[in-house]
């Protein structure tokens, strides 16, 4: 056996880099139960009175009756609002934020898009977003921030007035508590997409490496 060889086989291996941490990791599955909850039980609330011309099948919806869906409604809300406290405090106080999801430029959206739409985007470094992950998730933070506080608007019109008049009112309140429901809809479509397109992304939010 050569020197080189020797030295080699005396050499540990390598351990993989942790790119979620077991906070992320922790937060990221509370939100998944808890936006499934929140989900089917805000369309069987929205089935009750709906604001456009079509409500949501009954198989995909959750609480079996307006009051039912609103009590698991209100539990998943608390547990996301709170679960959510920790992941956005957690998210600043350790600069992830600040090293994961900024800057975000537009010629770099631009580039990734078009990337994308080559079939040329690489998902070799799991550490860092390109730029439309960057700006899909700073947009799913907000839009979080959004739904929670028009579902507190929407929940107590009188006692927040402040809140739901901030909102356009109490009407106003429930189109905005919609479209912040779509979007993170939409967001989790693409995420649980490109899990499947990228199953290594899937294994690293589970074992965090």
């Amino acid at each position: 056996m050569t020197t080189a060889t020797a030295e080699n086989s005396q050499t540990p291996p390598v351990a993989q880099a942790v790119i979620h941490p077991l906070w992320v990791r922790i937060t990221h599955w509370i939100n998944v139960l808890a936006m499934i909850v929140m989900i089917g039980s805000g369309w069987e609330i929205y089935n009750a009175s709906p604001l456009f011309a079509f409500v949501f099948p009954k198989s995909i919806t959750l609480g079996g009756w307006l009051a039912g869906a609103l009590l698991w409604h209100f539990a998943a809300m608390w547990v996301l609002a709170i679960n959510g406290i920790v992941y956005v405090v957690l998210g600043l106080v350790t600069g992830r934020f600040r090293r994961m999801l900024f800057p975000i430029r537009p010629r770099e959206v631009v580039a990734t898009v078009r990337d994308a739409l080559t079939f040329r985007l690489s998902h070799a470094d799991l550490s860092v977003y390109n730029a439309v992950q960057r700006l899909l998730y700073l947009g799913v933070i907000l839009a979080g921030i959004v739904i929670v506080l028009s579902g507190l608007a929407i929940w107590k019109p009188v006692q927040m007035q402040e809140l739901t008049a901030l909102f356009g009112g109490y009407d106003a309140a429930r189109y905005v508590h919609f479209f912040a429901m779509a979007t993170i809809v939409g967001f989790l479509v693409i995420h649980i997409l490109l899990a499947v397109l990228v199953p290594k992304s899937l294994r690293a939010i589970v074992t965090g490496r």
